[in-house]
């Protein structure tokens, strides 16, 4: 059924009456859902609230609650997207190098389909893949340097062309190159190999786009997931099925993929940013035990312990 519109007191009154939520300030309630919506705050942060057999909100559960976790998914958004951004930065730069030192630095060479793995079942997307760059390379964008180099030089290089393009479209030129190409990337990236870094790519790229479009984050599952990684075992994540239970599409798998991903310092960095951000959420809301939240993204109880291995392979 269609739900009605409902005015901002209606929403007030329906959350307390109809679904037992504590509303200590109408008049912020009401200028939170006017900044956020009632779709965004309410349907995306309330089930960690929520009993579900009564379909009410637990006793004394209060808006604020709901928005102070809003607020940490946001904080958690920022702070993952900017240790991605430092992993996408230096695909940029390895792939680039390797693919120009083996083909040479004309643009020509990434816009030949012979210069990837152009078997019959990647040969669309290759082909959509180049279409893609062919247009970026020779249609005058707000990219300035890549219309510089067009107008100056004839020519972008693939290592001014990446600059342009985000995480998604670099990790499919890495996909779809051919497998010399992959190896020295991997090389870059320790302990990885050719197909494990493909995986990690694809989901590490959908948790990006979670980060860049202000979505959802905290509980977000991709419909793919990372391989089977030495981290797995070395943490003793429970299986099921034959499947790890946590670290292969959740956002605990972005975390075990910067591990590999980042250097030492970087993700130490980050480590202890992220066990702020969760030990905060914690003590601010009192009716959300760590083990829910941790749960819910996906992070087994002793995650903590991701940075005291040295062997990764």
């Amino acid at each position: 059924m269609a739900q009605d519109f409902l005015t901002y007191e209606e929403q007030i009154k329906k959350l307390r009456d109809e679904k037992g939520l504590t509303i200590n300030n109408e008049a912020y309630a009401i200028d939170v859902l006017k900044h956020i919506s009632y779709f965004a705050l309410i349907g995306g942060y309330k089930n960690v609230f929520i009993n579900p057999t009564m379909n009410k909100y637990y006793r004394d559960v209060a808006f604020e609650d709901i928005v102070l976790l809003y607020q940490f998914d946001e904080e958690l958004r920022s702070l993952f997207m900017k240790y991605i951004l430092k992993v996408e930065r230096k695909l940029h730069s390895v792939l680039s190098y390797h693919f120009t030192q083996t083909f040479g630095e004309r643009q020509e060479e990434y816009l030949d389909n012979n210069n990837y793995n152009y078997v019959p079942i990647n040969r669309y997307e290759i082909d959509k893949l180049i279409r893609k760059l062919n247009y970026l390379a020779n249609t005058d964008t707000h990219y300035e340097y890549i219309n510089y180099h067009r107008t100056h030089y004839s020519n972008v290089p693939l290592w001014v062309l990446v600059n342009a393009l985000p995480l998604g479209s670099v990790s499919k030129i890495y996909c779809f190159s051919k497998f010399s190409i992959q190896t020295k990337v991997c090389k870059d990236f320790d302990n990885l190999n050719e197909r494990q870094l493909e995986q990690i790519l694809s989901v590490v790229t959908k948790f990006r786009n979670v980060c860049a479009h202000g979505e959802r984050l905290f509980s977000y599952r991709t419909s793919d997931s990372i391989g089977d990684l030495l981290l797995h075992q070395r943490l003793g994540i429970p299986k099921k099925n034959s499947e790890y239970i946590y670290g292969k599409h959740d956002l605990f798998a972005v975390v075990i993929s910067l591990r590999y991903l980042l250097p030492k310092e970087d993700f130490l960095r980050f480590k202890r940013q992220l066990i702020k951000l969760i030990n905060s959420l914690i003590k601010d809301i009192e009716h959300l035990e760590k083990e829910d939240i941790l749960k819910e993204m996906g992070f087994p109880s002793n995650w903590e312990k991701i940075s005291l291995f040295r062997k990764l392979q």
